[in-house]
């Protein structure tokens, strides 16, 4: 399985590329700036995406756009609490919140991949 990275921060993009190589997947990635991002999600041909919210101060929603409208399953990350909720139409999507662990990745990749198998375009949470 594909799945393109999207996060700014090394130690946290290191930690996930290693937790989704010991799943056996191969990583698009880590990207790190909206720009880069933009141009991997209209030309990368990924199963999975997992994208940071913030990418250096700019949000990452025009890449999950144009990520949504390929079909590509989103899992969205963020350090910030609860209070920062997801806008239209990426409400019932995926969110981890920052720190996880492997567990909770392998988890919420389980779920969207399982949504994704019975026909559903979000994941909820």
């Amino acid at each position: 399985m594909r799945v393109l990275v999207i996060e700014d921060e090394l130690l946290v993009a290191l930690n996930l590329e290693t937790v989704l190589l010991e799943a056996g997947c191969e990583v698009i990635g880590p990207i790190a700036s909206l720009q880069a991002a933009l141009k991997a999600s209209a030309s990368e041909e990924a199963d999975l995406a997992i994208l940071d919210i913030n990418l250096r101060g700019e949000e990452v929603f025009p890449a999950a756009h144009i990520l949504r409208e390929r079909g590509i399953p989103l899992i969205f990350c963020s350090g910030y609490s609860d209070a920062q909720t997801l806008p239209e139409p990426f409400r019932s999507f995926q969110k981890l919140g920052k720190p996880y662990g492997a567990t909770e990745v392998r988890d919420a990749m389980r779920r969207v991949l399982t949504a994704r198998e019975k026909g559903l375009t979000s994941t909820g949470s």
